[in-house]
């Protein structure tokens, strides 16, 4: 499924807890600018890396399972290799989230076509923040 302007809009209108596998620590690594922007932008961010304990001053957990044991998560935004994004679309599918968002760059057909055959939707190979910026600029969010 390709993403379009009339399906990300309603997806960050209405999806406001974000789970952002691969969120790093590091504040000069991208992960944490997406983040960190779309924090600032009022939505809830909940940090996927097991090698972290806090990241933009949440707790950070091991995986999307360990995660939703405590948080309820819509949207999961992945920064991971796209090798590695089927096993992040199994764990978002698990915990009943309703999109998986790859970041820039990242896309994995066959895992966007089983988590939209389980009913999520799903965005490939955009920006979060970009695409945020954009609709805001446009009045659209």
């Amino acid at each position: 499924m390709s993403a379009n302007t009339n399906t990300i809009a309603p997806l960050l209108q209405n999806l406001r807890t974000i789970a952002v596998v691969g969120l790093s620590p590091k504040t000069h690594r991208i992960s944490h600018e997406v983040a960190s922007y779309m924090q600032q932008q009022g939505y809830r961010i909940i940090p996927i890396n097991p090698l972290a304990r806090e990241v933009l001053g949440e707790k950070a957990y091991p995986s999307l399972l360990a995660a939703a044991q405590h948080e309820k998560i819509e949207l999961v935004n992945c920064f991971r290799n796209s090798p590695d994004i089927p096993p992040v679309v199994d764990e978002a599918i698990a915990i009943g989230a309703k999109a998986v968002w790859m970041q820039l760059g990242i896309s994995h057909p066959e895992a966007a076509a089983k988590a939209n055959a389980a009913g999520l939707q799903v965005v490939e190979d955009r920006c979060i923040m970009v695409e945020h910026g954009r609709l805001l600029t446009r009045g659209m969010l």
